[in-house]
């Protein structure tokens, strides 16, 4: 039996805490729904800010929505060298240690001691999708993934639980390497 699973290019994104988005945006302000994406619950907004490195800056990076208890950019590792930050590969969440940014928004900056990260490739499984597939939480998969110059990855992280959608998550990077792009289909290789 084939196990495909759709994909989903992230590009550059920032999560944010609520305080973040207060300093940047104005005291009480809430983020508004551009789109929503393919987790539950889970939207583009329509507010951007710039991030700006050592080397560099990025303007009008979308922010992800709802706040979070801590704030995270997500960057490719291409995206790293051109702002001059030494992002390492994690897992979304698992920031302690790693290096920060500055953040500009409409109302305020934020100097944010740590949280950029490049995100560790992985799967959302439903739970239901994770048991019929014999898939436990944080096993690592070997993926084969479609495009025009289509290739392996390995070290796919398998992320489970009742509030997600069966979906791959992978960077920039890594689906130009590929020719992929979002909508295409990504195959569990036994």
């Amino acid at each position: 039996m084939s196990k495909t699973v759709p994909v989903g290019v992230s590009a550059r994104h920032i999560h944010l805490s609520q305080e973040h988005i207060e300093a940047l945006f104005g005291q009480g302000y809430q983020l508004t729904e551009f789109k929503p994406l393919s987790q539950p619950g889970q939207f583009a907004a329509n507010e951007t800010v710039a991030v700006i490195g050592p080397k560099g800056q990025f303007d009008k990076v979308r922010i992800l929505g709802p706040a979070r208890q801590a704030s995270q950019l997500e960057i490719s590792r291409t995206d790293s060298f051109a702002i001059g930050v030494k992002a390492p590969v994690r897992e979304s969440g698992k920031i302690d240690g790693t290096p920060g940014i500055t953040i500009k928004g409409p109302e305020g900056q934020v100097e944010l001691e740590q949280g950029v990260i490049v995100a560790a490739r992985h799967i959302h499984f439903h739970t239901s999708d994770a048991k019929n597939w014999g898939i436990e939480d944080q096993q690592l998969l070997k993926v084969r993934l479609s495009g025009e110059r289509g290739l392996i990855l390995e070290n796919v992280i398998a992320r489970v639980s009742d509030s997600f959608a069966l979906d791959m998550h992978i960077d920039t990077d890594e689906a130009n390497a590929a020719g992929a792009k979002t909508g295409d289909t990504a195959e569990l290789v036994e």
